[in-house]
């Protein structure tokens, strides 16, 4: 994959932020009763998060590798790179709230979150780093259709290594917002939920999208 599909996941988990809080706000809130305002803490939590979403894009990339090497490689990697582009169109427009197109995304974790969901309650009130961390790591499986927009996209990679630093970006990315949800909750939640960012955010991810299934219909022309 080339390198700007790094810079592009990073760039979607920043301006994704609006939906990182809707859908995080609440283990964020949970972990600020126990945190306050320790940046270790939140830090720690957000680390785990991150992991997290590197294990998952190792198996999607794994994964979309071996689909590559069981058969003609340019028509599987084409077919691919559109599911992922035609994913970010919808995150676009979800991120903008004109459209649900992506929760029914979110209930094909369901059935894996219900079994990972009581892990958290070992560590809440999470008041240490060890369980800040592992905290996080559990959450990094909350079905998420942003998460699993950049996952259609890790499974282009082409291997494992490939996807777990394409979701490493990716994670990266949603850092800032879901740091600074926990040490100015109150504060980022009034300005995410305006309508004017939201708005910004959506069009740029739409932009990425569209401007991804240009490029694959130029490369269909061409075979």
């Amino acid at each position: 994959m080339p390198e700007s599909s790094y810079l592009a996941l990073f760039l979607i988990g920043l301006l994704g932020g609006t939906h990182c809080i809707g859908m995080c706000g609440g283990i964020v809130g949970a972990l600020s009763m126990g945190a306050g305002s320790r940046p270790s803490l939140h830090l720690a939590y957000n680390v785990g998060r991150i992991v997290s979403y590197g294990v998952a894009g190792a198996i999607a990339g794994a994964l979309g590798g071996a689909s590559l090497a069981l058969s003609g490689q340019l028509p599987v990697r084409i077919v691919l790179f559109v599911l992922a582009n035609l994913m970010l169109v919808a995150l676009g427009l979800y991120l903008m709230g004109a459209t649900r197109a992506l929760a029914f995304t979110e209930r094909f974790g369901q059935k894996l979150w219900r079994h990972l969901q009581p892990l958290s309650k070992r560590f809440l009130p999470a008041r240490t780093i060890a369980q800040a961390f592992p905290l996080g790591l559990v959450w990094g499986w909350l079905p998420c259709g942003l998460v699993y927009s950049a996952l259609v996209t890790a499974l282009t990679s082409g291997s494992a290594l490939s996807g777990a630093g394409m979701m490493l970006a990716f994670g990266v990315g949603t850092l800032p917002n879901l740091l600074l949800a926990g040490l100015l909750a109150v504060r980022l939640n009034e300005y995410v939920a305006k309508p004017v960012v939201r708005l910004t955010a959506g069009l740029l991810v739409l932009a990425f999208g569209l401007w991804g299934l240009f490029a694959a219909m130029r490369l269909i022309v061409q075979v």
